[in-house]
């Protein structure tokens, strides 16, 4: 079948199977997540940009994090809370919208590793260059750091779902509880050779460098608190270190189960609630493991909280 006529075509989304005794506790619950992730997100984000005394390197930097943490939350919940309440025959979903829908799961999920790279990096100057780190880390730094991060990530999956688009399709069930590039090649009836070499390596190279920047980068900053006898700075550089890293465990091994289970067609549903977990866990929990364990956001956050129980 032509690509073009395919195209604008409507497609069905699997999604997730669910009992019928347990479509809305499981709506309510993941109600109650969405809210929690927008809250909270959100809440820290404007903290960062209406205060002034917060617009410091790592703040500025960990707004990229708040920010995709909600745009991949508004793309994945919401769409999966209408899909609860619908009937699985009826879970339609336009083919360019589907490519849309992966085109920016996927951004998601590639800027959650480049992000947090680049916070890694400014740890990294500003505990083993100290006294270097506020010629280091400028404003121009800053902005240089977030467009790269961003803009590689836009790039390799612009190319990711390219590949994916040019294929015919002979198919119209999306296996998936959402549109992703995998789901979507699975459509096609053609040779994906191209499709798994370039994915295989996009992932490879993407886990590689992130998973190799961030080890290297604590190793150097163990040696120097190893090396150094100031046991304040060191408390300072575990506490603030042993946040990011927590944040990037979560969103690795929940990331990197999601991409194993595709090549398992057994372990679909297995894959579904993975998939769901990268979308709920991290985003809900960057912002209490990161954003409030920083002495001035949770200063700033509690002191709002008083002034509104006061004028109450």
């Amino acid at each position: 079948m032509d690509n073009r006529t395919f195209r604008y075509s409507v497609l069905l989304v699997e999604g997730i199977k669910i009992t019928p005794q347990s479509i809305y506790p499981a709506f309510v619950l993941l109600l109650m997540a969405y809210i929690f992730i927008m809250v909270s997100n959100i809440g820290i984000l404007l903290q960062i940009v209406i205060q002034k005394s917060l617009h410091e390197p790592m703040y500025l930097l960990f707004c990229n994090l708040t920010a995709n943490d909600v745009m991949g939350s508004t793309l994945y919940v919401p769409r999966l809370l209408k899909d609860i309440l619908t009937d699985p025959s009826e879970r339609y979903i336009s083919y360019v919208e589907c490519v849309f829908q992966a085109f920016l799961t996927h951004l998601n999920g590639t800027t959650c590793h480049t992000i947090l790279m680049i916070m890694a990096f400014d740890r990294y100057v500003a505990i083993c260059y100290p006294l270097r780190y506020p010629a280091i880390m400028t404003s121009k730094m800053i902005v240089k750091l977030s467009v790269g991060a961003w803009g590689v990530a836009f790039v390799l999956v612009g190319i990711l779902l390219g590949l994916t688009i040019r294929l015919s399709h002979c198919r119209s069930v999306i296996q998936a509880m959402m549109c992703d590039n995998a789901a979507l090649f699975k459509l096609s009836c053609e040779n994906v050779v191209i499709n798994n070499i370039y994915g295989l390596t996009f992932t490879v190279v993407l886990f590689t460098s992130s998973m190799g920047s961030v080890v290297l980068t604590y190793l150097r900053i163990a040696m120097v608190c190893i090396k150094s006898k100031n046991k304040a700075t060191n408390s300072k550089a575990i506490k603030t270190c042993s946040t990011h890293l927590i944040a990037y465990l979560i969103m690795l091994i929940s990331g990197l189960i999601v991409v194993v289970f595709h090549r398992f067609p057994d372990l679909t549903e297995s894959r579904k609630l993975f998939s769901l977990m990268f979308h709920v866990v991290p985003p809900g929990m960057n912002p209490i493991i990161y954003g409030l364990q920083a002495k001035e956001i949770r200063k700033k956050l509690f002191k709002v909280f008083r002034n509104k129980v006061n004028s109450k």
